[in-house]
């Protein structure tokens, strides 16, 4: 460690492992501890240990979306266990879960989406009930769960403003355009969906789509509930498996809606697929165990070099990749729980 000469120091202030000297206009900052082993903020957890070293994924300096990427349940373990170290933060926790694996009873609100069973999730009665921001955000989302255009979905949104349409079952029955294409895709599973009371939302939510086998059906829920929960802060959003979640074009257009950087909100991208959709999202990566061509992958698309930063992950261990705007880091060790 190098220390810098100054003269006329003025008082010194000591910000967790850093003091801070100050002179007229100018910070010296010495480090009394290794980079590797500091957190950063009170975000930072702890995802890998290496021999006496622990590693932290910190949202604040590594960036607030960590992708996920393994094989069977290791991902959903890896979420599961960020999420308890979240709740110990006092965060929400919002997790989308396509497997129904997450436990129950850590979350205050759950949402099970089945097919053919009602959900409430109808755009324009959530903004009725304070869910969704606006009226113009209803008609947005049916415009992308539908494929309307913008004149149409410009003439929808009228309507709904004078009244004229409560309900995307009475959007559906227009003999507006926008009526025609909508009943092109509209079946009686979109009917059934949108039927029943508004759901509440509490701080904690588990969204379960294990026993939903309807892509369409996943797609719609998944849209219309990000864009309910898009501005809440001090929440830890888990997606998995956020390759199924992002398939569709309702499910992708959900995507900067969670990945988009908020301070005090934290997204977790769990995935068994290793697909472009997932990679490209800014932000570190965790890599998990999983076949070696796939890991290849996983580094090629993150600009890993070929060589000694490409350590093949066993079971058990990960690989953590991040960014600084100049540098890239890849970090190895083991899962710090067991199984």
């Amino acid at each position: 460690m190098e220390w810098v000469e100054a003269t006329a120091w003025e008082e010194g202030e000591v910000i967790g492992d850093y003091l801070f000297l100050r002179e007229s206009r100018l910070y010296f900052l010495f480090l009394f501890s290794l980079v590797k082993s500091m957190k950063y903020s009170k975000l930072a957890v702890k995802i890998l240990e290496y021999e006496e070293r622990e590693i932290h994924y910190d949202p604040v300096y590594h960036g607030r979306t960590l992708k996920v990427v393994g094989i069977d349940d290791d991902p959903t373990r890896v979420i599961d266990y960020i999420g308890d170290q979240f709740l110990e933060k006092e965060y929400g926790l919002i997790f989308f879960d396509t497997r129904g694996k997450y436990p129950k009873e850590k979350f205050d609100t759950i949402i099970e989406i089945e097919d053919d069973k009602p959900t409430g999730l109808d755009p324009i009665k959530m903004v009725k009930k304070g869910l969704l921001k606006d009226f113009y955000t209803a008609a947005t989302i049916i415009q992308t769960i539908y494929g309307l255009d913008r004149s149409l979905t410009d003439k929808l949104y009228a309507d709904i403003l004078r009244g004229k349409v409560n309900s995307v079952a009475d959007a559906a029955k227009s003999k507006e355009q926008y009526g025609e294409v909508i009943r092109e895709v509209y079946t009686a599973l979109d009917e059934t969906f949108f039927e029943g009371e508004v759901p509440k939302l509490g701080k904690s939510i588990l969204v379960d789509f294990g026993k939903t086998y309807s892509i369409s059906i996943v797609g719609m829920a998944f849209l219309i509930l990000a864009a309910a929960i898009r501005d809440r802060r001090n929440t830890l959003i888990g997606i998995d498996d956020a390759a199924v979640l992002f398939y569709t074009t309702p499910g992708s257009a959900a995507i900067p809606l969670l990945t988009q950087p908020m301070r005090g909100r934290v997204t977790l991208l769990g995935s068994r697929y290793a697909v472009e959709n997932i990679l490209n999202v800014p932000g570190p990566t965790l890599v998990l165990y999983n076949d070696p061509d796939i890991q290849s992958m996983i580094y090629e698309a993150n600009g890993v070099p070929q060589g000694d930063m490409r350590k093949h992950v066993l079971k058990g261990e990960g690989a953590f990749i991040w960014r600084t705007t100049q540098t890239l880091e890849v970090e190895f060790g083991k899962l710090p729980f067991e199984g």
